[in-house]
């Protein structure tokens, strides 16, 4: 009878812990690729049906982000830059290179930490100090947050509200990050996944990654952008998608996109033809 009543106390002591745990890491259920499309398009960044959204993780970063720039100024393709505070703060001038060239600038946070213990102080304070750097070295406003590891925890919605960001996830990426990726590699996952409407997750730069892999997602640019352009598809970035509603509304769910008809992920369209949902076409001719 005794044990059972130590037992008992000791479930009822942890209970609030476990709650605490849940209500932090719960949202970070969104990182799943399949629930956040269904449930949460403006999260997984689906808008405009013949937009393609190409975003870039983690730099800036002098010796990779500059080889981005040149190679997107050769394709004629803007994109969206979600840097990290402390990056930006360390390569000033390269941030405003960025903004310079037309690119959008978003936060990925202040630096590229993991949120696995509640911190909702600390969330709220690293991600003002990175939107008050990124807007004082580039002199814009940014109104995109993409969560380190994509993990968006119930701090890191708060904080986001909390700045004035809106929370942006991806539908498809390279698997850019890892040491065994090759141009190749990047172009056939990005393709598996990636339909009209899409929001491409890639890196400039190895800061979180493998040593090195920068170069392969460099590499895996040119067709990438060839890919969604044979398909009809044009590129750019966040700002021009319309993920959600309009840029600049923060933090929660925005209007389902008013152009074209809504958007949702499914089986592969073939080219030349058009899926149920109004997706544009898309087929890469990568290696699976």
């Amino acid at each position: 009878m005794r044990q059972g009543s130590r037992a008992g106390r000791a479930a009822y002591a942890v209970a609030p812990v476990l709650a605490v745990a849940l209500a932090h890491i719960g949202p970070a259920a969104t990182w799943l690729p399949e629930l956040r499309r269904r449930r949460f398009p403006a999260l997984a960044g689906l808008g405009s049906p013949r937009h393609v959204a190409l975003t870039f993780d983690d730099g800036p970063d002098p010796a990779s982000t500059p080889q981005f720039l040149e190679v997107l100024d050769r394709l004629g393709v803007r994109a969206t830059f979600f840097v990290l505070g402390e990056n930006a703060a360390r390569h000033p001038v390269l941030a405003r290179d960025l903004v310079r060239r037309g690119h959008e600038i978003a936060v990925h946070g202040w630096s590229h930490d993991r949120p696995w213990w509640p911190s909702p102080v600390r969330d709220a304070r690293e991600l003002l100090r990175a939107v008050r750097v990124v807007g004082e070295v580039t002199g814009t406003v940014p109104h995109w947050y993409r969560p380190p590891y994509g993990i968006l925890t119930s701090g890191r919605w708060a904080a986001a509200r909390g700045a004035g960001l809106r929370p942006v996830l991806w539908t498809a990426w390279g698997k850019d990050w890892r040491h065994d990726a090759t141009p190749a590699s990047v172009r056939a996952t990005v393709a598996a996944d990636l339909g009209g409407g899409g929001t491409v997750l890639l890196h400039d730069t190895d800061h979180a990654s493998a040593p090195g892999s920068w170069r392969a997602t460099l590499g895996a640019l040119p067709d990438i952008v060839r890919d969604c352009r044979e398909a009809g598809l044009s590129v750019g970035p966040l700002g021009e998608h319309r993920a959600g509603g309009a840029a600049g509304s923060a933090g929660t769910e925005g209007p389902a996109v008013t152009e074209g008809p809504a958007v949702t992920e499914g089986p592969a369209v073939t080219e030349g033809s058009v899926g149920a949902a109004g997706r544009a076409p898309f087929r890469s001719p990568a290696p699976g």
